[in-house]
């Protein structure tokens, strides 16, 4: 009788290495992948060299933009010629400029800038200090000799000889490197609020009514009026007050700079100017009586009630 020998146990499967996962692949934007496609893959831009500097960190220009300082009225913008050899410098200073509204010229040294200078006068001149050839303060003394303009100096010397050397030649404003564009373009604003003439006002005028204080002449339809210094004085005042009535305590403050007084002076004038300025004094319709008040002038001409 034989023993049924029992055949050995198969071995056991070696267990199969686990796969490492592949990481998720993030899914692109198509309006990203075909831009991707049309423009090809993008250019990494050089390295800055490691110096300073020479503008501060600010805002990206187009949100710059939106925060520039208005300046005067569009239709007579003020010319800014900015002089720096630096063309990086020129090109930023030059574009906070030209979208705050100021019409800019550019120069790279100091011949060229006297040039554009003599082709057309600027309202100001950036300028810096440390130029190649004619410096910054020798080009001030030249534009200085055509007549007078302000000027902003840029450098990047920080000494107070300079700056006070930089004054003395002519200069209106120092900025010293690295300095802020937006900074700069808001003292531009205040050097030309300083020295550009404001606008003459225009002569107040209305109901056929005119009065130009500076010429001291006054008309009605164009013919002139002849008034005296008090006549002239209120009519003017009038004008820039229509529809407003006033006591006559006020009239004698406001046009004859009196605190007190004889009130029948005013009232005088009053009826004087009516006779020169209505079409029937005896119904006056521009200059009229407010009971209990005192006088309103109305352009609009209705009757009083």
């Amino acid at each position: 009788m034989h023993q049924q020998r029992s055949e050995p146990a198969p071995p056991a499967p070696s267990a199969v290495p686990a796969v490492p996962a592949v990481p998720a692949v993030p899914a692109v934007p198509a309006a990203e992948a075909a831009t991707a496609l049309a423009t090809g893959p993008a250019t990494v831009p050089p390295a800055a060299p490691a110096t300073a500097p020479v503008l501060e960190p600010t805002a990206a220009p187009a949100a710059a933009a939106a925060t520039a300082p208005a300046v005067g009225p569009a239709a007579d913008p003020a010319r800014i010629l900015v002089v720096d050899d630096d063309p990086t410098v020129a090109e930023v200073v030059a574009g906070y400029l030209d979208r705050a509204g100021y019409r800019v010229d550019r120069a790279g040294d100091g011949p060229e800038a006297l040039a554009r200078a003599a082709g057309h006068r600027p309202d100001l001149v950036v300028l810096d200090l440390m130029l190649p050839g004619m410096d910054g303060l020798e080009v001030c003394r030249r534009l200085r000799g055509q007549g007078p303009v302000p000027v902003i100096m840029l450098t990047a010397r920080g000494d107070e000889d300079d700056r006070v050397l930089g004054l003395e030649v002519g200069a209106d404003d120092y900025v010293t490197k690295p300095f802020s564009p937006r900074e700069l373009v808001l003292r531009v604003e205040s050097v030309l609020r300083r020295t550009r003439p404001a606008p003459a006002p225009r002569p107040p005028s209305a109901a056929g009514l005119t009065a130009d204080p500076a010429a001291r002449r006054a008309t009605k339809d164009g013919t002139e009026l002849a008034l005296t210094l008090r006549e002239f004085d209120l009519l003017v005042f009038f004008l820039r007050h229509p529809g407003r009535a006033f006591a006559r305590e006020e009239l004698m403050r406001e046009v004859w700079g009196w605190d007190f007084g004889d009130l029948s002076t005013v009232t005088v004038h009053v009826r004087r100017l009516r006779g020169k300025v209505e079409d029937d004094p005896a119904r006056p319709r521009l200059i009229q009586t407010v009971w209990g008040v005192g006088y309103r002038f109305d352009p609009a001409g209705r009757e009083a009630d």
